[in-house]
């Protein structure tokens, strides 16, 4: 039962928020992926959303693609009345944007950034305590509706605001809600983490060409075994070991290929991938 009324009070909330209006701010790659989902979705209409650019030659052709939804340069003006603004902007300029929109803000606005880095103590800081912060990051699988999204409160965030963003960022895939100590850590797993899955995909494929595949048939087989792969794990619950396992015979095929994996260090190189990508998150707020 609490699990429902959980569900309709997220609802609830984003329907309350929608129909005040969404600010995309710095719609690039990101900020287009969601407000396209958010749009196809009906979580809101394109008379109730308005997105900003850095250039204004880009606003009239993102414009169209969106379906209307209005293109501005001017941040400030189009947080004004918003109920929700999602910071889609870099780390590197998005203290500079804050202290641009700050006084812009109608009391009581929802502020989602998808910045990597920034905490949402920076960000609170910047705007003032009575606005609440919600921190999410989701990554590229956005783009086919299979996202994995980590959101984490901030200092004035309350319960309906976290639902509010778990319901949004739903509708682009998988929502975790976290404490935000993980939020570097998860930055390097899921958000830079496609990247490190398309090289294991291109070289599974590149592979397949070198034993006699066709390049379309080969990318085929390894993407479809690697999407299946994470499916199996997902709805199985089981340790990836153990599903591993499963596949190897003894003296068989695949054995020999694992061999092969453990001589190359694949296991610790994806791991000093992760490490380092951590790292580097934490190093862009002090940069």
């Amino acid at each position: 039962m609490s699990r429902s009324v959980t569900q309709t009070q997220a609802g609830s909330s984003t329907k309350t928020h929608a129909q005040k209006r969404i600010a995309v701010l710095g719609c690039g790659k990101m900020g287009t992926i969601l407000l396209e989902s958010f749009l196809e979705r009906k979580l809101i209409k394109p008379e109730e959303a308005v997105a900003t650019v850095q250039h204004g030659d880009r606003s009239q052709e993102l414009s169209r693609e969106l379906g209307g939804v209005p293109v501005t340069t001017d941040n400030r003006a189009a947080v004004a009345g918003a109920g929700i603004v999602l910071l889609c902007v870099k780390p590197q300029v998005l203290g500079q944007l804050l202290d641009e929109i700050a006084s812009a803000l109608d009391p009581g606005t929802l502020v989602i950034s998808i910045a990597a880095s920034t905490t949402a103590s920076f960000i609170q800081q910047k705007l003032g305590n009575g606005v609440p912060v919600v921190r999410a990051m989701p990554n590229t699988p956005a783009m086919v509706g299979a996202a994995m999204t980590a959101v984490c409160a901030g200092p004035a965030a309350k319960p309906e605001h976290l639902a509010t963003a778990k319901h949004l960022f739903e509708s682009v895939g998988r929502v975790l809600i976290v404490d935000e100590k993980h939020m570097d850590a998860i930055t390097a797993l899921s958000a830079s983490g496609p990247a490190f899955v398309f090289v294991i995909l291109e070289s599974l494929a590149e592979a397949g060409v070198k034993v006699g595949l066709p390049r379309e048939m080969a990318t085929t087989l390894a993407a479809q075994t690697l999407f299946g792969s994470a499916q199996l794990a997902l709805e199985t619950g089981h340790h990836p070991a153990l599903l591993k396992d499963a596949v190897t015979t003894p003296a068989g095929c695949t054995i020999e290929g694992l061999m092969e994996l453990e001589k190359g260090g694949l296991r610790v190189t994806l791991m000093n991938a992760v490490i380092k990508t951590t790292i580097r998150a934490r190093e862009l707020m002090t940069s």
